[in-house]
């Protein structure tokens, strides 16, 4: 792998050369210590899943591994090859059992992967155009999947001088986090064409011989459409649980969105499962946090959600989570800075990865030599946040401290230090910006700083 370290502005070279500088002498401590087996790296007792990628964040995913992660922590990697080419050797068996690991061992962290079209399947001469490993490994979970935004400059410690990576929806200071229900409704329906008039009914056969029902929905006097949908109870009952579990890990209150006014048996079926989960499983633990679980409808809670500063989550069905997540991410400035994780209702399995692609367009350039200057903070928060909920897990607040403070560097390189790659840079008008290593050694020099030894 090359090296670059093209500065792009004399303004900041020397800050940034006595950044490498600190970095690089720091390194060779770190180095040093690392000969003596486990003296000053942080233990983390179980293992952890690794589930490589492709493109640039494979790249990516190396150096952050390399200088931010196993230099301070000692921690069992249970790796697997997710590249396309790896999973189209293995007839896409690698994936299966990176999810069968992830179930065994609690915990995975994921590289940003290609889900192949059929241009990715001439590219790379696959055998087939496999399925996206994303779906695979929750199909195989279960669970819901919760995005949270990477806020940057806005915290309590905010200083004079430090930079704000400015947001589409200026009031959102804390993150929200969107918890979508990614199971059934329109994304199982069925739906078809009405060709001409006639009567629509819906008919339920009991398995054990009961007594058929049959709703009537529509008499048609021309054409039209029709579709069904459905959902199942558990499936309902792990989304509030896994829910719930988020809201107490994250500290932050949670709201459940539905149309329970419209749809009063089907959305009705949300509502009152969360609140019967919530009185007899989650409300002791809430109030003593001095947390708060309500219902509101989707549309008071979009409007709300616009007013607030942010600091909860949301717990949605399948097609608002879809919408609001997006929307979310576009208002707080960037996909490039959304994280993604998936949690299944027991707590027991959980899946970090950051919630953008493998940036194709930057691993072009890398392989013909040129300077990338790639967004690096998602992939390095997917290793924070498996890492944290290893600690939680194992209990050992060592391992927690450890990825908050990772965290924590890794934003005041930007808000404080004014170090940060183009992306970032274009956002708040700023001419200077690092390469892709440039950062990453940046926020190297930040946390060697700040991890205790």
């Amino acid at each position: 792998m090359s090296l670059c370290f093209a500065l792009h502005s004399g303004s900041s070279a020397s800050k940034l050369a006595l950044i490498h500088a600190r970095a690089r002498s720091h390194v060779i401590v770190r180095l040093f210590s690392q000969s003596i087996p486990s003296l000053d790296r942080i233990k983390v007792t179980s293992p952890v899943v690794e589930l490589d990628g492709d493109e640039m964040t494979r790249i990516i995913w190396k150096i952050i591994k390399k200088k931010l992660i196993l230099p301070y922590v000692d921690v069992d990697l249970k790796y697997y090859d997710l590249g396309i080419k790896s999973r189209d050797d293995t007839s896409d068996q690698i994936t299966i059992d990176a999810a069968n690991a992830i179930n065994k061992y609690g915990v995975g962290i994921k590289c940003a992967t290609i889900t192949p079209d059929e241009a990715r399947v001439k590219e790379f001469g696959l055998k087939k155009m496999w399925k996206s490993p994303n779906g695979t490994i929750r199909n195989i979970l279960g669970g819901t999947v919760f995005r949270e935004p990477i806020v940057i400059g806005s915290g309590p410690d905010k200083q004079p001088g430090d930079v704000e990576i400015p947001r589409l929806v200026p009031g959102w200071t804390k993150p929200i986090i969107i918890g979508r229900h990614a199971h059934a409704d329109q994304y199982k329906a069925t739906d078809f064409l009405v060709p001409g008039a006639g009567k629509l009914d819906i008919t339920f056969t009991p398995e054990n011989g009961g007594e058929k029902k049959t709703y009537h929905v529509y008499d048609y006097k021309g054409s039209g459409v029709a579709m069904a949908m459905y959902n199942t109870d558990d499936s309902i009952r792990g989304f509030a649980n896994a829910s719930f579990k988020m809201a107490i890990q994250r500290n932050m209150p949670l709201i459940l969105s539905t149309k329970n006014t419209i749809l009063k048996k089907y959305d009705g079926r949300f509502k009152d499962i969360f609140q019967e989960i919530y009185d007899t499983t989650y409300k002791e633990e809430f109030e003593k946090r001095g947390l708060t679980y309500q219902h509101r409808l989707i549309d008071d809670t979009v409007a709300q959600m616009m007013k607030s500063h942010g600091g909860f989550v949301m717990a949605l069905k399948n097609y608002d989570g879809d919408v609001q997540s997006d929307i979310v991410a576009q208002g707080f400035g960037s996909l490039g800075l959304m994280t993604s994780v998936l949690m299944t209702p027991d707590g027991k399995a959980f899946e970090s990865e950051a919630a953008h692609g493998t940036v194709t367009r930057h691993y072009r350039r890398y392989q013909k030599g040129e300077a990338t200057s790639t967004n690096s903070i998602a992939s390095i928060f997917a290793w924070t946040r498996g890492l944290a909920q290893r600690g939680y897990l194992d209990n050992t607040p060592a391992v927690i401290d450890f990825a908050t403070t990772l965290e924590k560097c890794t934003l005041d390189t930007v808000s404080k230090d004014h170090i940060m790659t183009k992306d970032l840079a274009l956002l708040i008008h700023q001419k200077n910006y690092a390469s892709t290593e440039e950062f990453l050694d940046a926020v190297s020099a930040r946390l060697a700083k700040n991890v205790k030894t």
